[in-house]
């Protein structure tokens, strides 16, 4: 099966709002292709394909994701593309269209994350489909189911074609010096809003975002939509709790690690697993991997099933592996475990359990009555890993990403199975409900409007994270026209800025495993780190060994003595940021507009007497600042 599951066309419809209208092949075996009914996990796919307020608008993209359908373990990616048209200019005009103008989108589902290069073929049909002037012919939309999946593969993932309208250096220009704030706020894992219109504003800023993470749009994203929808939550929670289900397993395949295509080699074992989420009715499931990254592996190629440990109690949102603090084991009981078993014995006693020596993350965890140490694997993350542990295991666990909500999916903000979020909406509503997120980013104005006082102070920049935004702000915004040019530019392009994102990540890395590290961590923000430990990302990460970091300079790369080029940048920030400062800078730009537009209207006599009063208000200030120096005489 190829990678786009499915061609959908939705339609408004005046009676009965948005429905499915066409789907190829069909969304559900057995139906026809103009069926309208819906999987139950994808019934809000209507109200995602054609947004809220889309009639404001000639046309629009939406990115959404779906949860995986029953079976599957992967995220379902969405790219719709939207027109309308006026009914009058149709040549073939269905009896129940009723309305002025005609309301459609073709959107695309598929299991690839190549939201730029999906989007680019989809806007052609959708204009051709559209050019017909008949949405009965439909021929159009099957071509492009084939040639998508005979042209698009996995491959597409490891090039630059995955980022495609994905612009760093636009999101750099907009936001400046906030995008690292943005950065640091999805590593704490905290409930995020994007809130722009139209769409196609709201995803492309939300996703230009997330590439910043190294990895995570091509293999970050698999496990981000386990969500289900309102009227399935009540209904099967009384069968999980009574029913036992192999979901309580962590299946792990035994797949030769060093095959580079382990989706297709040696009986095609793949790796899934499953894990809890906050409360009773939570049972997400890790997504489907080609790879094995980091779970066991047998020397016969049998599939392991380790058993969850059990929550300790229904409020418990970790499981007992997750609760594990490597640093509560002393030194004397690793000691005594050692030389009950030696190394060696060790790693033979692993082998013959079925665990491969080689590669493998090892995680210590202790026995409460014997206080012995006993080897077991590290937390499985779920997703496909690079040597760097990237990307981090933040999209996991009931921690989604919606790049666009639609307003029936309201109540996933206060869902107690969902931990957190990075989600776009449009709807004003979700805005005016600041208590459901701990961040709203207003695109339009590049506003990040934080409401706890603690959050601010932990993402308060430090010195060394001020000089890194500035550092990008100048390499952006200097030389700009010679980028586009000559089409050779690297520093303040795109892929630059992901490469200065990617290297302050690694950086944080390693300095997090070096030893008596409080001065390099004070760089990054001794809260920040302190709050980023608490992260399920963070636990998934450090419970796993990540050789290649030893060659990572441990450092903050912006690290140095304080200087008074410091102090300038500190007190721009925070004339930016401040409320006070944001106040002052409105009342200068207000009163100069005002005075250029009374110094128009009644001629130069204003221009002299605001020249009269400009230089008394100068006097004034040299004034002012000679006091404080007669003062201390």
């Amino acid at each position: 099966r190829g990678p786009v599951l499915h061609i959908v066309v939705v339609g408004f419809h005046h009676k009965k709002g948005c429905q499915v209208e066409f789907s190829y092949p069909p969304l559900k075996p057995g139906e026809g292709h103009d069926s309208h009914s819906l999987p139950e996990e994808w019934k809000y796919l209507p109200f995602l394909a054609l947004p809220d307020g889309a009639h404001n608008y000639q046309e629009d993209t939406v990115f959404f994701h779906l949860p995986p359908r029953r079976g599957d373990r992967t995220t379902v990616y969405g790219v719709s593309c939207y027109r309308q048209i006026e009914a009058k200019a149709l040549k073939v005009r269905q009896a129940d269209i009723t309305r002025e103008t005609v309301q459609k989108s073709v959107c695309v589902l598929s299991q690839l994350p190549l939201y730029g290069l999906l989007q680019a073929k989809l806007q052609l049909i959708t204009h051709a489909y559209f050019e017909e002037k008949d949405f009965s012919q439909i021929s159009i939309l099957k071509e492009l189911y084939d040639h998508m999946n005979s042209s698009l593969g996995s491959t597409l993932l490891e090039g630059s074609q995955v980022y495609l309208g994905l612009s760093p250096r636009d999101l750099v220009l907009h936001f400046r010096h906030k995008v690292l704030i943005l950065f640091k706020l999805i590593l704490l894992e905290k409930k995020v809003l994007f809130y722009i219109s139209p769409v196609n504003r709201l995803v492309g800023a939300l996703m230009t975002v997330l590439s910043l993470f190294p990895g995570m749009i091509e293999h970050g994203l698999s496990d981000c939509s386990h969500y289900r929808p309102r009227k399935s939550v009540s209904e099967d929670a009384g069968l999980q709790e009574n029913t036992p289900q192999s979901d309580d397993y962590v299946s792990v395949s035994a797949a030769d690690t060093s095959d580079t295509n382990l989706g297709m080699g040696k009986g095609g074992t793949q790796m899934t697993g499953n894990n809890s989420l906050e409360g009773q009715k939570a049972n997400v499931p890790f997504s489907r991997t080609e790879k094995t990254c980091n779970g066991a592996q047998s020397s016969n190629g049998t599939v392991q099933r380790l058993k969850v440990p059990s929550r300790a109690s229904p409020a418990s949102s970790e499981s007992d592996w997750e609760a594990l603090d490597p640093s509560i084991l002393d030194e004397s009981s690793l000691k005594e475990g050692e030389r009950e078993n030696p190394p060696s014995e060790q790693a033979k006693n692993l082998l013959s359990k079925g665990v491969s020596s080689e590669g493998l993350p090892i995680t210590v965890q202790p026995q409460a009555k014997t206080g012995h140490a006993v080897l077991v694997q590290g937390l499985v993350s779920g997703l496909e890993e690079d040597q760097y542990g990237m990307p981090l295991a933040i999209f996991t666990k009931g921690y989604l990403c919606l790049p666009y909500m639609a307003l029936q999916q309201h109540h996933l903000l206060s869902d107690v199975t969902v931990r957190g979020f990075v989600a776009g909406a449009t709807n004003i509503l979700f805005r005016q409900q600041k208590h459901l997120s701990d961040a709203i980013v207003e695109i339009e104005d590049a506003h990040v409007q934080i409401h706890d006082p603690e959050l601010r102070k932990i993402l308060n920049p430090t010195t060394a994270d001020l000089r890194f935004s500035d550092y990008l702000v100048k390499h952006v915004t200097e030389n700009r026209d010679d980028v586009f040019l000559d089409g050779t530019g690297w520093e303040g392009g795109d892929e630059w800025i992901r490469a200065q994102f990617s290297a302050y990540l690694h950086a944080l890395l390693a300095a997090v495993l070096q030893p008596d590290n409080e001065k390099t961590l004070s760089d990054f923000g001794t809260t920040f780190v302190a709050a980023w430990k608490n992260t399920h990302n963070y636990r998934v990460w450090n419970s796993n060994k990540h050789p290649a970091l030893a060659e990572v300079n441990s450092s903050h790369p912006f690290q140095g003595q304080y200087s008074v080029s410091d102090v300038k940048l500190r007190l721009s920030h925070s004339v930016q940021n401040s409320e006070r400062g944001k106040k002052i800078g409105n009342v200068m730009v207000s009163t100069s507009r005002n005075v250029v537009q009374t110094g128009r209207a009644v001629g130069q006599s204003v221009g002299g007497a605001f020249t009269s009063a400009k230089s008394a208000m100068s006097s004034w200030f040299s004034t002012f600042t000679q006091s404080p120096q007669s003062l201390g005489d």
